[in-house]
């Protein structure tokens, strides 16, 4: 009998000592957290320089196109285009001095997906500019589209693209004219499940032997385990099927394909890259650009990817002395993102970055 109460008293010891360590860590992951800037929300286009001083003449017009579907498939998870995806390559293309027309494969108002945690000062611009929003809420159905007009064209991902890009005529006709002709193409995350049934005038598939990039297998599940039996295909095996070469990088980190006159994105992280691209591509230099915090903390994530902790540290305080932002919540989230993976081992290892950048960044403001 006392044998059985000294095994509950362990127990019961073990248990509360858990607990305790769950909170205590909780407390101190949120401790590594910036608060967030309540002002974010308040931005508007010409507090952005990048957009609103040494304005470009106006080059053109680019379209960009956003889905129109709101449900998964027959599942009940909604979905839309991603926001940041819209609207980062929007004010791109404005700042290089492109105006930007949108289309949906219906027209009118899209339905559209808002990740709070990865709105940044652009994407709450965009909710607070009355053009932009007009556009948005009067997307161009694609049958009206006048393929003359423009000078490259952008589908915008969101997990809603695979349903009506692949099937869709319009889009099939427009990236046609533009890939024979020569025009830019540009498509990013979900987006370049536009390309994936447009068969060219040799008879041949557009993406054959075409150096791509998309949404990857290993992303797409690692979200959604069932996106197999919910998706009418995963757009990285539908893209090696129409015989594209695959360009697959690090998962949720900056990666794009720049295939002559086609270039792709492997995620929402791509969107900046992307569209700069494009913009090489039509003969331009693109115009300088502050990288975000975002950006600068994906490559930390790339150096610890190639390189190691050690080389992520030594960047993290390069970028420190240059008094550049870095985004810890992206880091965190991928310290989050390896547990998902089962790479249990990067967990405190990324953790702990987020924690050498916090002191990095309370070191620098005290200087």
């Amino acid at each position: 009998m006392f044998k059985k109460y000294r095994v509950l008293k362990w127990t019961s010891l073990f248990i509360v000592s858990v607990i305790v360590f769950v909170v205590c860590f909780w407390f101190w992951f949120k401790s590594l957290i910036p608060p967030f800037d309540q002002g974010l929300e308040l931005t508007q286009v010409k507090d952005l320089p990048y957009i609103s001083e040494n304005i470009v003449p106006l080059r053109g017009k680019i379209l960009a196109v956003v889905t129109s579907t709101d449900i998964m498939g027959n599942s009940d998870k909604t979905t839309g285009y991603e926001l940041t995806e819209l609207t980062r390559a929007y004010y791109v293309f404005k700042a290089n001095g492109f105006e930007v027309d949108i289309a949906s494969p219906l027209g009118g108002e899209p339905p559209v997906v808002i990740d709070d945690e990865d709105m940044g000062a652009f994407d709450h611009a965009f909710l607070n500019d009355s053009i932009a929003q007009y556009k948005t809420s009067h997307t161009i159905p694609m049958k009206d589209v006048v393929a003359e007009d423009y000078e490259a064209v952008f589908f915008a991902g969101g997990k809603g693209a695979m349903f009506d890009f692949p099937d869709n005529k319009a889009i099939q006709a427009l990236v046609k004219n533009y890939y024979q002709t020569n025009k830019v193409i540009g498509a990013v995350c979900h987006g370049p499940s536009a390309l994936v049934n447009v068969t060219l005038d040799n008879g041949r598939p557009l993406l054959e032997n075409k150096t791509v990039s998309g949404f990857t297998n290993k992303e797409e599940l690692l979200l959604i385990s069932d996106a197999k039996t919910i998706f009418p295909f995963l757009l990285q095996d539908k893209m090696v099927e129409q015989g594209a070469n695959f360009n697959e990088g690090a998962m949720y980190l900056d990666n794009i394909s720049h295939d002559n006159n086609l270039i792709t994105g492997q995620n929402p992280w791509s969107t900046w890259s992307m569209a700069e691209s494009m913009i090489k591509q039509m003969g331009y230099t693109p115009k300088h650009r502050e990288l975000t915090g975002e950006e600068n903390a994906m490559k930390v994530l790339l150096a610890y990817e190639k390189h190691g902790k050690k080389q992520a540290k030594q960047m993290i305080e390069a970028l420190q002395k240059e008094k550049k932002a870095m985004d810890r919540i992206l880091l965190a989230k991928h310290g989050i993102m390896a547990v998902m993976k089962g790479e249990l081992g990067d967990f405190p290892k990324l953790i702990g970055l987020v924690s050498f950048a916090k002191k990095c960044e309370s070191k620098s403001e005290k200087i």
